[in-house]
């Protein structure tokens, strides 16, 4: 570029204009060099052919393009633009920050109205990103809320001054989906000034702005039971539903007039819950293991069937009169707590002193009981469950605990030799035939599979379906030799009951071996009635 004296500007060689991108800004800031820069542009030959080109097909009619989109062989059979850039290159783009939105996309704006490369910018579009996280849940569907609307409408279409009690107890299985037995618990969560009656609009506040709706069926009922200040369940959150169960149920009428049982059979069924369900065993209930667990559909069923004993998960009240007869016949003294020398008598006799030792040293559980050296009766229910069904994970960890005598995660064969001694020595009194341990240890090898022989993993223990026999070998001498005899009683009910489970059959057996027992001495007192009336009456 040649300049003269005056600073004007003589001649523009085109080949010198390599420029970078140029802003508006720095434009506008120095406008007397853009009008030179424009005019320079102009006054150039290729220019003043391009200008007469367009001139001219305007005047033909020819129908108007960009230059660099254009096909025609006229004029645009030259470069359109030579003034600024060489050909075959385009303008480097200028840098960008390396913040914002990595969704965030590039486009390039069309050019200015004067036509100058120097004025294209690139501005950044952004993506519009659906909201993914939702404080209360996300909301349901339209559809979804329209039908439930319907139905609510429908429901209070003729209690305009709101549901009561004992009206909203059906509102709660057919509208809500949920177990009637929450009917009361529910209630007082949406009528929280205790006006004893619910309105339409106290019910969709609650259910459907609080999102109740959008929640699966296990979030709604953890949400129903826990306090609001607690991320978990504990026992007590369970005392209301079954003070509800209890009173409602038909199944359950009977205990009506007897609240003390009342109060056990409640007690059982939660410790039983907290026994599979609350596998980390810290009493604290959390949403994924309600939701891993079979509570939800034990308590669906409960609320349909009429005959509780027919739940066999939890809630039978056959079960818990098998553990709580259990309890009572150790209990001696009555007192409701089982020392050792009561723990032992268990199953006519049927454990070790050292297995039982190393349930009262608290290792496989620690105990809820207050008193030294006694458990309580949760503590008897999570030991009876684990004891009479060995087919169960809890169960398998429990007695795993039992027999790791140093706590490192593996049974040795030094391990289960100090429990297997006893039971030689009680074979030897009781003049069956010992079974030596290097038999018995190559016996447990079959029967667990381990991936290393040289010791035994809980992995291994909970991926073989014989280990209760296992453990019934180490320390539990009756159920010993009843595998070894192959009872063909048990086999045969096996087969019958595919789908019950080693306590399902035991709870069976026993609670008719106990009617049958109760019957016999409700018949013993009758007759004795009957005999002492007899011998009462005149002549």
């Amino acid at each position: 570029m040649d300049v003269d004296e005056t600073g004007r500007l003589v001649s523009l060689d085109p080949d010198m204009l390599q420029l970078q991108e140029v802003s508006p800004l720095s434009l506008k800031s120095s406008l007397h060099v853009a009008e030179e820069l424009y005019s320079q542009w102009l006054s150039l030959p290729d220019t003043c052919r391009l200008i007469k080109s367009l001139l001219a097909d305007a005047k033909a009619g020819v129908p108007f393009s960009a230059p660099e989109n254009s096909t025609s062989t006229n004029a645009l059979s030259i470069n359109p633009l030579p003034s600024l850039f060489p050909a075959g290159s385009t303008p480097p783009l200028s840098p960008r920050s390396s913040s914002g939105s990595p969704r965030t996309t590039k486009q390039r704006t069309s050019p200015s109205s004067l036509g100058s490369p120097l004025k294209v910018v690139r501005e950044s579009v952004r993506e519009i990103i659906p909201q993914f996280y939702f404080k209360n849940g996300r909301p349901p569907p339209n559809e979804m809320k329209d039908h439930f609307l319907f139905q609510v409408d429908n429901r209070f279409y003729s209690h305009m001054d709101g549901l009561q009690l004992l009206e909203f107890k059906s509102f709660t299985k057919e509208i809500c989906k949920i177990p009637s037995f929450f009917s009361t618990i529910l209630f007082k969560k949406i009528d929280v000034n205790f006006t004893g009656t619910i309105t339409r609009d106290q019910f969709i506040d609650y259910w459907i702005q609080g999102n109740m709706l959008a929640k699966d069926l296990p979030t709604q009922i953890y949400t129903l039971l826990k306090q609001p200040h607690q991320a978990y369940l504990v026992q007590d959150d369970f005392k209301p539903i079954l003070r509800e169960l209890l009173s409602s149920h038909p199944g359950l009428e009977f205990l009506q007039s007897t609240p003390e049982f009342q109060e056990r059979y409640a007690e059982t069924v939660i410790h039983r819950i907290f026994y599979y369900m609350n596998r980390s065993g810290n009493g604290r209930l959390t949403l994924r293991e309600l939701k891993r667990g079979n509570l939800i559909d034990a308590m669906l069923h409960v609320d349909e069937e009429e005959d509780i004993n027919k739940v066999l998960r939890y809630f039978s009240y056959e079960h818990f009169y098998v553990v709580y007869c259990k309890f009572w016949e150790l209990d001696t003294d009555h007192d409701f707590f089982i020392d050792r020398e009561n723990l032992i008598k268990y199953g006519n006799h049927s454990l070790t002193y050292r297995i039982v030792d190393r349930i009262f040293s608290q290792v496989p559980r620690k105990f809820s009981s207050k008193v030294e050296g006694k458990m309580n009766y949760e503590d008897f229910v999570h030991f009876i469950l684990a004891e009479e069904d060995k087919s169960s994970e809890p169960s398998l960890e429990y007695w795993f605990r039992c027999i790791d005598l140093d706590g490192n995660g593996v049974l040795t064969p030094n391990e289960m030799l100090f429990f297997y001694e006893e039971q030689l020595h009680r074979m030897e009194c009781m003049a069956q035939e010992p079974v030596l341990f290097e038999d018995i240890l190559c016996q447990i090898v079959d029967m667990i599979g381990p991936e290393n022989e040289g010791y035994i993993t809980l992995r291994d223990v909970k991926s073989s379906k014989l280990s209760g026999n296992v453990f019934n070998i180490l320390f539990n001498l009756n159920k010993f030799i009843a595998f070894e005899s192959r009872d063909p009683y048990l086999i045969r009910q096996e087969r019958e009951d595919p789908n019950m489970t080693e306590w399902d059959r035991f709870a069976h057996r026993e609670y008719i071996r106990l009617s049958v027992e109760e019957d016999g001495e409700d018949m013993s007192n009758a007759s004795g009635d009957v005999w002492e009336e007899s011998l009462e009456a005149p002549f």
